[in-house]
C-alpha cells in the first residue's frame, strides 16, 4: 500500500519534494538549470583557453609520439587516471598504438610493460602525484620519453618531463573549486587534440579506422559492401524491354521488392518500374493492360557498383529519396538490387 505521508512528502519517483509546494519546486528547478549552465560555461572557457597554449611544446609532443617505435603508455591517478584511460583508447583507435598503465600497479610489477622504445604520457593536474613521481626515475632510466600533462608548470612532474603540456584552468566548475571538473575536461580535450593531430600526420584514413573498429554499428558502416547485402540471382525482379506492364506488375508482386528492372537483350539496365510509378499511372486513369513497360518506366535510374560501401548506398538512396537501388557492373549489366529494408536488416541504417 502507498504510504500517504511518504506520498505527500515526495516528488515524482519518490524523491523528496521541496518544502513549500510548486513555487518552491520552480525555484529549485531554476537554481538547478542555472548551475548547469554555469558549469558548461566554465568548462567551455577552460577548453577555449587551451588554444593559446598550443605551441612548440605541443609540436614536440606530437613529434615524440610519431617517432615512437614502441607504444604510448598513458598513466594517471584518480580522475586523471580516468581521463588517461580515455586518451589511451582514443590514441589506439586512431593509429597511435597506446595503452593505459595504472601508476600504483606500475610500482608493483606493471612497469615491466614499459620499454626504451615507448613514450610515457603522464597526467597529473597538480604535477606532484606521489604514485607517478615514484615511477618517473625508473621510466627515465629505461630511456623512455616522458611527456607530462599538468596544470602546474612549476611542478616536479613538469620539471622532470622531456615535454610539458600546460592544461591549467582558471577554476573548477565545482562551486567549492575542489572537485576535478573543468580540469579533467581540459585534459581530455588536450588528449583529443593530440590524437587527431597524430591521426592526420599519419595519413590515417577510413579504411584504417575500419580495421580497428570491426565491431558494432561503426564497423558495419565502414566494412560492409553493397555485394554483402544485395539481392542477386533468382531474387532479382527483372523483365525484358518490350514486356507488357501486366508482366512487369506480376514480377514486382512475385519478387517483393516494390520494383522491377527493365533489361535489354544483353542484360544491361534500361530503366526501373516501381510501385510508385504504378500508383502515379493509376492516378492518371485509362486502360493500362496493353501498355508496354518501357512507356511507364523511369529511364536512367540511380545505380551503384557492388564494391561500393553499403553506407554509400544509403547516402545515395537518401539523396534521391528512393527505396530501391539497382547494382550494376562497369558495363551496366544488372548484378544485384538493394531495398532499404535490406540495409535496415544489416543495421547499416
Amino acid at each position: 500500500m502507498n504510504d500517504p505521508i511518504l506520498s505527500a512528502a515526495s516528488g515524482p519517483s519518490g524523491t523528496p519534494a521541496p518544502a513549500g509546494g510548486e513555487p518552491a519546486r520552480a525555484a529549485q528547478a531554476a537554481r538547478l538549470k542555472a548551475r548547469a549552465i554555469e558549469v558548461l560555461q566554465i568548462e567551455a572557457e577552460a577548453v577555449s583557453a587551451l588554444q593559446e597554449r598550443i605551441g612548440e611544446a605541443f609540436v614536440r609532443a606530437c613529434e615524440m609520439m610519431l617517432a615512437c617505435r614502441g607504444r604510448v603508455v598513458v598513466s594517471g591517478m584518480g580522475k586523471s587516471g580516468h581521463v588517461a584511460r580515455k586518451i589511451a583508447a582514443t590514441l589506439a583507435s586512431t593509429g597511435t598504438p597506446a595503452f593505459f598503465m595504472h601508476p600504483a600497479e606500475a610500482s608493483h610489477g606493471d612497469l615491466g610493460m614499459v620499454t626504451a622504445e615507448d613514450v610515457v604520457l603522464a597526467l597529473s593536474y597538480s604535477g606532484n602525484t606521489d604514485e607517478l613521481l615514484a615511477i618517473v626515475p625508473l621510466v627515465k632510466r629505461r630511456g623512455s620519453g616522458l611527456i607530462a600533462m599538468t596544470g602546474a608548470a612549476d611542478s616536479r612532474l613538469a620539471a622532470l618531463a622531456d615535454v610539458h603540456l600546460d592544461a591549467a584552468v582558471a577554476r573548477e566548475a565545482c562551486p567549492l573549486n575542489l572537485a576535478p571538473t573543468a580540469s579533467t575536461t581540459a585534459s581530455l580535450a588536450l588528449g583529443d587534440a593530440l590524437a587527431v593531430a597524430l591521426l592526420e600526420a599519419r595519413g590515417f584514413g577510413p579504411d584504417d579506422f575500419a580495421s580497428s573498429h570491426p565491431g558494432g554499428a561503426l564497423g558495419r558502416r565502414l566494412l560492409t559492401h553493397v555485394s554483402d547485402v544485395m539481392r542477386s540471382g533468382q531474387a532479382l525482379p527483372t523483365v525484358r524491354s518490350g514486356s507488357t506492364l501486366v508482366a512487369a506488375i506480376l514480377e514486382v508482386t512475385r519478387k517483393r521488392m516494390g520494383m522491377v528492372a527493365i533489361l535489354d537483350e544483353d542484360g544491361q539496365v534500361m530503366g526501373i518500374f516501381t510501385d510508385g510509378d504504378l500508383r502515379r499511372l493509376l492516378e492518371r486513369g485509362g486502360d493500362i493492360r496493353g501498355l508496354p513497360v518501357d512507356s511507364a518506366m523511369t529511364g536512367s535510374p540511380a545505380v551503384i557498383g557492388p564494391h561500393a560501401l553499403a553506407a554509400e548506398a544509403v547516402q545515395l538512396m537518401e539523396a534521391r529519396r528512393i527505396s530501391q537501388l539497382l547494382v550494376v557492373d562497369p558495363r551496366r549489366h544488372l548484378v544485384g538490387a538493394l531495398h532499404i529494408h535490406d540495409l535496415l536488416a544489416a543495421k547499416i541504417v
